[in-house]
């Protein structure tokens, strides 16, 4: 298939870390101090996403001299208000994260951070079964892994997002278009995400003081006050309300794990993919291995793809002999929930790729009274999505190559697995094939050590946005 080029976003070569000294050892009363918009001169990286404001934050944390790692863990926050119907506190997902310090303790290898919405342990009856919320878990463990800067600064940017509102974008209006109907029935998202009963349109201010609230609350007590303190205690009891019930012993059990990756070479390269309970990882490996094979039979890569996650699902079988396995029986997965992804790269060559889902879009549909977010749609009620995300790098070099994140239901992981084989063979991203979506990260003459060569791009079908700096 020969693919429609996305527009690739070119950042210019800088003294980013240089300045940054400077500014350490010479003072710097008169400019940003780190954490601040402007810390950080010249090339920052950049950050991707499905929700164009979710990108903005991304980009402001790189330029105040956060991390990868600081910078997905402001984007995922600010998605739960500003893309509600696929990432929220009440939802989850994974990430990828890879860095380029070898000398630190996490360096050199990439790592997965797991924290899917799983179902409950115990079995509470109510007609919207519930996932377990990880959301916050997974990206305060992401933090502690890989982050620098204050945590609860990060959050605070999502919280004033909710507080002071945000502009409806066309990625959330385009979702709530599709379930308005049934979503309204719930009085208090009715409130938020319609005027008078008519769907938000784009452009017009959604603003969430509740979600406000917890989100404070997250940032003043800590995550953990959501999982088995006050916080937790106000879930439970508005969980029962909303016909999801959880328990505090889901609450305090609900944990992100970190993993090894899934790892298969290309050339001088390896890729990384997130193992399970991530099949969306497994199913891109699966798809990537085939097009090492043969790069030009989409088809059969696609096919490997659901086959690989089909078998998995099916039990009995570890992932890597899912990978490895050259006999998986065609078939097909039922109707799959939606996701989205974002991603970011700093100037040192750390990179970080999530997918976040809810689900399903807007997740059970009901909003916890008092608190402000939805929870997830249990996978014991719907089937899991294909959380899929990729990622490149050079051992020899110890340098970053290139980081995919793919959406699109059944038609992620072979997004994934597509991109990645396009950009590293030829540098430049393709148009992946439907239902399939695509956002990259990708640097050709690898980071660190090749700024000019690092280029980022969103699906040009969707409404998402690269931002960078430099």
């Amino acid at each position: 298939m020969v693919g429609v080029p996305l527009v690739l976003s070119l950042s210019l070569s800088g003294c980013g870390a240089v300045d940054s000294a400077k500014k350490t050892l010479f003072g710097g009363d008169s400019g940003p101090k780190q954490g601040q918009q402007g810390f950080v001169e010249g090339f920052i990286g950049g950050a991707v996403a499905d929700e164009p404001r979710a990108a903005l934050v991304g980009r402001e944390v790189l330029s105040g001299g956060g991390t990868a790692a600081d910078a997905a863990v402001a984007m995922g926050f600010a998605l739960s208000a500003t893309l509600p119907s696929r990432a929220g506190l009440g939802g989850g997902g994974v990430c990828i994260a890879y860095a380029a310090d070898r000398k630190s303790a996490n360096g050199g290898t990439p790592e997965a951070v797991s924290f899917v919405p799983l179902a409950t342990r115990s079995s509470n009856g109510g007609d919207r079964p519930a996932a377990l919320p990880l959301m916050a878990r997974g990206l305060f463990q992401l933090h502690a892994r890989y982050g620098s800067l204050p945590f609860d600064g990060l959050v605070t940017k999502a919280e004033e997002l909710a507080r002071f509102g945000v502009p409806a974008s066309r990625a959330f209006v385009r979702d709530l278009a599709l379930v308005s109907g049934p979503l309204f029935a719930d009085p208090t998202a009715r409130m938020i995400f319609s005027r008078s009963g008519t769907p938000l349109s784009e452009g017009q201010p959604m603003v969430q003081p509740e979600l406000a609230g917890t989100l404070a609350q997250i940032r003043l007590a800590g995550v953990g006050d959501l999982y088995q303190g006050g916080m937790a205690q106000r879930v439970v009891m508005a969980s029962r309300q909303v016909g999801g019930p959880l328990t505090i012993d889901d609450l305090r059990g609900a944990l992100p794990g970190i993993s090894p990756a899934i790892v298969v070479a290309y050339k001088n390269d390896k890729v990384a993919f997130p193992p399970p309970p991530s099949d969306g990882g497994l199913a891109a490996a699966a798809a990537f291995t085939a097009l090492v094979r043969d790069p030009s039979d989409l088809g059969a890569a696609a096919a490997r793809s659901l086959a690989a996650a089909a078998r998995f699902r099916a039990g009995g079988i570890d992932a890597q002999a899912v990978v490895q396995a050259t006999d998986l029986p065609a078939a097909a997965l039922p109707p799959l929930p939606a996701s989205t992804t974002f991603g970011a790269l700093d100037r040192n060559g750390n990179a970080v790729m999530c997918a976040a889902t809810m689900g399903n879009l807007f997740g059970t549909g009901r909003m916890l009274p008092g608190l402000g977010f939805l929870l997830a749609a249990s996978p014991a009620s719907l089937p899991p999505p294909l959380l899929s995300v990729g990622l490149a790098w050079s051992p020899r070099e110890n340098a970053f190559r290139a980081a995919v994140g793919g959406s699109g239901q059944a038609g992620a992981a072979i997004a994934v697995a597509t991109e990645l084989m396009t950009v590293l063979s030829t540098g430049k991203p393709t148009q992946v094939p439907d239902p399939g979506r695509a956002n990259t990260m990708s640097c050709s003459g690898y980071l660190p050590g090749n700024e000019r060569s690092c280029g980022f791009a969103t699906d040009q079908r969707e409404s998402g946005l690269t931002a960078t700096g430099g």
